[in-house]
């Protein structure tokens, strides 16, 4: 029957059957169709109920002995990832989400077994049999009755190497979840990550809200946005760029810890490090300032790895990284000199720290202030060579128009920037309530802004009317959810972390 319903196709490059009937290696290319010459009748079911995950039948029979078999029927679905044909036994190997297993299929007790032979790498079938182990000492499902419950028209890559061109794996993550096994892992691992963040701040009396995604004004970081248009209040709205100005309202409004893990979308470039839209944690305490902001970042980046790993100590890309609290604390100005021999500051003048940054070539424009231009050489010589963790404090007033004033440091605002193996993990405040101020900072924004900086933030009444309510003395912390993942399950490029990544558009 199944051999009717569907035959091998034209092309024998393509032979779906050799492929997984031989140790023959097929093209590692997950998208070549398997067209049919001829497609007749086949009953797919709508539903193959009371189905066990693979991963509670082994662990729950992994005793059994040799030959040893269990009574009773138990039912499994999944796809065939491997088969192999034995005279009058098949092997198949069967994975769902949980696990695998081998289905061991004997001519004189299973139905349909002709049938079995000409099912393809990917098929989706339903099974029933008993547990059993074989001579050779592997755990099985002996089956007895089966159902197709779903055919792959396309292949899944070479048997044995799975699917391997970056461009594949990222274009076609369904494909690439099935055929690799260890990308599965890295998203049930963001899953957990993720969890206990939640479970770490849920503790700590920290309240979670939600915060529109569409909004009139965007503001809360330096980003490009993206724009659409409401089409029945004819109006252009933008998708956030942060999650700050709204979660602050909220605290005006009486919420004292609060916080939001939600998707942002900046319109920019795509690297290894960054996606045009991708995930944020941000979080906002009353009473609290930046310096409480560094002990609550490295408690929870110490969970969330201690929950995933029973460890603070990783590997990442094969060097050590010892996460447990607490890290190294140092200010911009001396990490600068550490890394360049310069002494770079704020009591200099523009021409003074922009001579060191012609030295050290770094490129800077006309219309930044020695700030800026500061940054600029923080982020082009040292912030690429700090292994970290270090909570990188003391930023310039000229590039955070939302923290507040540093209390004993003239220009310099109370703000950090956590680094981890030479990324930026968070940023956080002390965060600015004084409303005039946020006024006149925002206002000096939209004067960049009209000058043709499109990442210079716009000036947000709604945001100043709720600051003139009283925001009480705030902390503020973000950070990149994507970022921790990536140092949890060491991946070096943000879009073995992100499940959908943002491509160019597809050459047809």
């Amino acid at each position: 029957m199944l051999a009717n319903y569907r035959l091998l196709a034209n092309n024998k490059n393509l032979d779906r059957e050799r492929v997984i009937m031989s140790d023959d290696n097929a093209d590692n290319q997950a998208d070549d169709s398997r067209v049919d010459n001829e497609r007749l009748s086949w009953e797919i079911p709508y539903r193959f109920a009371g189905v066990q995950p693979i991963s509670e039948i082994v662990s729950k029979y992994q005793s059994l002995l040799p030959e040893e078999h269990v009574p009773g029927d138990v039912k499994v679905g999944g796809r065939i990832m491997r088969l192999r044909g034995q005279g009058g036994l098949i092997f198949a190997e069967l994975r769902d989400w949980t696990g695998h297993v081998q289905l061991f299929v004997e001519q004189s007790t299973a139905e349909n077994f002709s049938d079995f032979r000409h099912l393809h790498l990917g098929d989706w079938i339903g099974a029933t049999g008993t547990v059993m182990r074989t001579k050779r000492g592997e755990l099985s499902v002996k089956v007895t009755s089966w159902s197709l419950l779903a055919p792959a028209l396309r292949s899944f890559g070479d048997k044995w190497k799975g699917v391997i061109d970056p461009e594949v794996r990222y274009r076609q993550r369904e494909v690439d979840l099935w055929a690799n096994q260890e990308v599965r892992e890295i998203f049930l691992k963001r899953r957990e990550i993720i969890k206990s963040v939640r479970e770490f701040l849920d503790a700590k009396g920290f309240i979670e809200i939600e915060t529109p995604m569409l909004q009139a004004v965007e503001g809360g970081a330096a980003a490009k946005p993206f724009v659409t248009h409401h089409n029945a209040l004819h109006s252009d709205l933008s998708l956030r760029i942060a999650l700050e100005l709204y979660l602050k309202r909220a605290l005006v409004g009486g919420f004292e810890k609060v916080y939001e893990i939600g998707r942002v979308f900046r319109n920019e470039g795509l690297s290894p490090r960054h996606n045009p839209e991708f995930t944020m944690l941000e979080l906002y305490q009353a009473y609290g300032d930046y310096t409480d902001m560094m002990d609550l970042v490295e408690e929870l980046v110490a969970y969330a790895c201690h929950r995933l790993y029973g460890t603070t100590v990783i590997t990442y890309q094969g060097a050590e990284v010892d996460l447990t609290p607490p890290w190294r604390r140092a200010s911009m100005e001396e990490l600068i000199f550490a890394a360049t021999n310069r002494a770079v500051n704020l009591e200099m003048t523009r021409e003074e720290i922009a001579k060191i940054a012609d030295e050290l070539h770094v490129s800077y424009t006309n219309n930044d202030g020695p700030g800026k231009i500061m940054l600029e050489i923080y982020e082009k010589t040292t912030e690429p060579y700090l292994n970290g963790p270090v909570h990188v404090y003391d930023y310039p007033k000229e590039v955070s128009p939302l923290a507040r004033d540093h209390r004993s440091k003239p220009n310099y605002v109370e703000r950090f920037e956590t680094v981890i193996v030479n990324r930026e993990l968070a940023n956080a405040f002390s965060e600015l309530n004084d409303p005039e101020e946020q006024r006149q900072r925002l206002q000096a924004q939209a004067s960049l802004r009209a000058a043709g900086d499109e990442e210079a933030m716009a000036v947000d009444e709604d945001f100043l009317r709720a600051l003139e309510q009283g925001m009480p003395p705030t902390g503020g912390l973000g950070v990149g959810i994507d970022r921790l993942v990536m140092l949890l399950t060491d991946q070096s490029n943000i879009k073995e972390v992100i499940l959908f990544p943002a491509l160019r558009k597809e050459d047809k």
